[in-house]
């Protein structure tokens, strides 16, 4: 089977019926049976660091079942390292909010068309999209109109707000792979096909060392309480989020004078770190699971990292601030009462949030300090976060779990690939 040239039979008899084993093809002629190994083209796009994690992960499961498979699409730097093609940089469609998505809508669209020009010159066999549904969705529409089976990772949290994308959904997935156990309901009863994997933090989330060789490696003395500052993986949203973060320092500084020591946690590479101005902060790009590992407290924005703070037991205080015009157009549309993964797993406010308006430099240098300073609530608090975390443990890897939904539904598409050719 020659898949760069599907209008030829390439010598096969039209006798010839193709039986999928995988990523394999029992090939039947007249006169012969073979065994042939399929290469096939599978576009896979991340549209920031938590979906570059989980698609690089799932790239990897793939890659050790079939080495064949060929790779390319909108990557980060883990997508890279794994050896996908580039066609796109994630990194310049990482945008939050309404208004802030506006600013940047030229850039976003040359991205666009330039990955779905990508996909119509190079016509993959299925096509990967983790996370970002405002962008993917889009992607996913046109992908479904070329032919293109389209598996999406990381469900869009449609349950919560933008059920007016569930008739797309419907319309333009193949297959939906959920990483929380509520959602495979939700999805199957407003019938978008969907497989519920597991979370794939819970088998990835680990320290790399002790905690007491990583709070030495980063200099905390035993006297000292380690607070983690994580703003978010967005250059913009860690902007945002700066100025009180750094108010916070400031004012913890002055409740616990040479008490604390404040770790900020970015993604690698990230460009902002230089303005960070507070010299009593130390920067560290790429550790973030041993910084949280190794704190006292994290000061943690609303999304993945709460995930990973509650997989490693860190007491936390959440936040996250949008545009103002942004936050005034879209929260009226929220449909859930919690805005913290952890607290929404729960079903109740395990973790203090601080949204919009309340994220202050009092406000969070408040809740920090009363956590420090009660050593039960703090441990009160790291026993409501194991019982979530053991809600989010999987029996199975959930990256194979997904790898194996890719084998069917590729082997599915080849095989009538085949059949019509």
């Amino acid at each position: 089977y020659n898949r760069d040239n599907r209008t030829s039979k390439r010598g096969i008899e039209q006798a010839q019926v193709p039986f999928p084993l995988g990523n394999r093809f029992l090939v039947a002629t007249p006169t012969r049976v073979r065994l042939a190994v399929v290469a096939a083209k599978v576009l896979i796009s991340a549209g920031e660091a938590s979906g570059d994690l989980y698609a690089s992960s799932l790239v990897d499961a793939l890659r050790r079942r079939n080495r064949a498979l060929d790779f390319f699409g909108c990557t980060g730097p883990r997508l890279r390292q794994a050896g996908v093609r580039q066609i796109v940089d994630s990194a310049s469609l990482s945008v939050v909010g309404l208004v802030e998505v506006i600013q940047h809508l030229p850039r976003i669209r040359r991205e666009f068309h330039k990955l779905l020009a990508a996909a119509e010159r190079e016509r993959p066999d299925l096509a990967i999209l983790t996370d970002s549904a405002g962008f993917h969705l889009r992607v996913a529409r046109r992908l479904h109109a070329l032919g293109i089976p389209v598996i999406f990772l990381v469900a869009p949290q449609v349950w919560a707000w933008r059920q007016w994308r569930l008739p797309l959904m419907r319309r333009v997935l193949t297959r939906l792979l959920c990483i929380f156990p509520f959602e495979k309901k939700f999805f199957e009863e407003h019938g978008v096909p969907a497989t519920y994997i597991g979370h794939p933090l819970s088998r990835l989330v680990r320290a790399s060392a002790s905690r007491e060789e990583l709070r030495n490696a980063l200099g905390v003395r035993p006297d000292q309480f380690l607070i983690a500052l994580l703003p978010g993986s967005r250059e913009g949203e860690i902007e945002r989020h700066r100025p009180y973060l750094e108010d916070a320092v400031t004012r913890i500084e002055a409740a616990l004078p040479g008490k604390c020591h404040f770790v900020l946690a970015l993604p690698p590479a990230a460009k902002i770190k230089e303005r960070f101005s507070g010299s009593s902060i130390q920067v560290k790009e790429g550790q973030t699971w041993d910084i949280l590992a190794s704190a006292d407290v994290a000061l943690a924005a609303c999304g993945t990292v709460t995930v990973e703070a509650c997989l490693l037991g860190t007491p936390m205080v959440t936040f996250y601030r949008v545009n103002r015009l942004s936050w005034m157009a879209g929260r009226p549309f929220v449909r859930v009462p919690f805005f913290s993964m952890v607290n929404l797993i729960a079903g109740r406010k395990v973790v203090p949030e601080l949204i919009q308006n309340e994220m202050t430099g009092e406000r969070l240098s408040a809740e920090v300090t009363v956590l420090l300073e009660d050593e039960a609530r703090r441990a009160e608090m790291r026993r409501e976060l194991a019982a979530i975390a053991a809600l989010l443990a999987c029996d199975e890897d959930p990256m194979q779990k997904a790898a194996a939904v890719v084998e069917e539904l590729l082997s599915e598409h080849l095989s009538k690939e085949m059949l019509h050719a």
